[in-house]
């Protein structure tokens, strides 16, 4: 579904554009670029007052926040220092801060409650692992009743068919996809 309207009160959700993460090869857009684009919605966002949400993944020293269960893909575990520091180009002042340890942004986070005191009725989401982070967070923000709209230009992957999927697939079923710019766009138009 193409772009049709933003709320009035929309929350730009960055995920995990952390040191550590943004580190990684990536594709199809590169760090760089998600990064760069994300915090031009940031700022726009920042300057209508709207809020912004910097999601970080992060795990103590003891591995005790580490989800459960086994997988092949690894545990998380613990990082080097500094791994999970949100990146400069992304930090605002009044930006709202969560901490998660799972792949989505609500399990075990205050983001919904964070949310839904601001008023907020849809989100727009940006970040990476889009076949992860990005997309676990769209699928509980759908099921919260949330609007969701996706930067898909502004989101990137560890592989290029995971994010190909993602947006091709999931998101459509999930919300609205669209350009960086497309979003921009909107946040420039009357919003009833």
């Amino acid at each position: 579904m193409a772009l049709t309207a933003l709320d009035p009160r929309t929350a730009l959700v960055v995920i995990d554009l952390q040191a550590g993460i943004v580190a990684a090869p990536v594709a199809p857009h590169s760090a760089a670029d998600v990064v760069a684009r994300s915090a031009a919605l940031a700022d726009a966002f920042r300057a209508r007052k709207l809020p912004v949400v910097l999601v970080r993944v992060s795990f103590g020293a003891d591995g005790g926040d580490v989800p459960p269960g086994r997988t092949e893909g690894g545990s998380g575990g613990a990082r080097p220092e500094g791994w999970d520091v949100i990146v400069d180009e992304m930090r605002g002042a009044d930006d709202i801060l969560v901490t998660k340890h799972n792949w989505g942004a609500f399990h075990g986070t205050d983001l919904d409650v964070q949310l839904r005191r601001r008023g907020v009725t849809q989100i727009v989401l940006t970040g990476i692992a889009t076949g992860i982070g990005v997309e676990s967070t769209a699928r509980a923000a759908h099921e919260h009743g949330y609007h969701v709209t996706l930067a898909t230009d502004a989101m990137s992957d560890l592989d290029a068919d995971m994010h190909r999927n993602s947006v091709e697939r999931v998101f459509p079923r999930l919300g609205e996809t669209g350009t960086t710019a497309e979003v921009l766009a909107l946040l420039d138009a009357p919003r009833g």
